[in-house]
């Protein structure tokens, strides 16, 4: 982060953490994914890190599949005593969704039982993916809050295990809702974005205010309604990111050499 960036540009986050991880079985069968070690430390920490290093200053954990040992093992501040001039603890709360419905309640279900812990806009990425390149720089904030776009997405390269890929890329950096036969290119999203919370309202979305119901839904039909009306941009991420989805993926991550916050 720049050292003339006031921290007060930022904007809360809200960290995915409630998949089951059926892929990752059997190492997900006594832990839930995001505690899964990385180079020495969780997955889900490399997110914590660099939402303090960028000055956040709250973050919502959802949780459900064995969500009690998140919690305990965070608990409501995550701290750093490795940077200077900036806060110097992030502070965590939770929604327990596997306590309050008996399971999870999906990526759109999830974010908007959460919504009124989080604010008109906020970060979202997914506990279970390794990026640790990316900055949550509140310089993108900035220009989504100008803008009158429902979502920003960070898109990068297709993965071996995606190579289709999930939506197009304008030339002006809208995501485009591409038909199947379109053979524009496409990028996989890779699970960080910047959201407003009306994207979780009338008409884009039509789960009541908290979800107090526990309705599942998937956020991908949110997206694309919003992309074919133009209010969704995107650009192109390069640094590392992997989907920490199978224990392949985790033993390849472990075998390499990443300096751990």
């Amino acid at each position: 982060m720049n050292p003339g960036v006031h921290v007060s540009s930022q904007v809360p986050a809200l960290l995915l953490a409630a998949g089951r991880g059926e892929r990752m079985r059997p190492l997900t069968d006594s832990m839930p994914k995001p505690l899964l070690q990385v180079q020495g430390q969780p997955l889900l920490q490399w997110h914590l890190q660099a939402l303090l290093d960028a000055g956040v200053e709250r973050a919502v954990i959802n949780t459900a599949w064995l969500g009690g040992q998140i919690s305990a093992h965070f608990s409501s501040i995550f701290a750093s005593k490795r940077r200077k001039n900036m806060p110097e603890q992030l502070s965590i709360s939770y929604s327990h969704e596997g306590v309050d419905f008996g399971g999870a309640l999906e990526t759109a279900g999830g974010i908007a039982r959460a919504l009124p812990q989080l604010g008109p806009v906020f970060w979202l990425a997914a506990g279970d993916v390794f990026a640790p390149d990316f900055v949550f720089d509140s310089a993108a904030v900035a220009a989504f809050e100008a803008s009158d776009h429902l979502a920003h997405l960070w898109l990068v390269p297709n993965p071996t295990h995606n190579p289709r890929g999930d939506f197009g890329l304008s030339a002006d950096g809208l995501a485009l809702n591409l038909p199947a036969d379109d053979p524009a290119p496409r990028y996989t999203y890779s699970t960080i974005a910047l959201l407003r919370a009306e994207l979780f309202a009338g008409p884009w979305c039509d789960i009541p205010p908290g979800n107090p119901g526990g309705i599942k839904a998937p956020l991908a039909p949110l997206l694309r309604r919003a992309m074919d009306n133009g209010r969704v941009s995107a650009q192109l991420y390069t640094g590392r990111w992997t989907d920490v989805g199978t224990p392949e993926r985790l033993a390849e991550l472990n075998s390499y050499s990443h300096d751990a916050p």
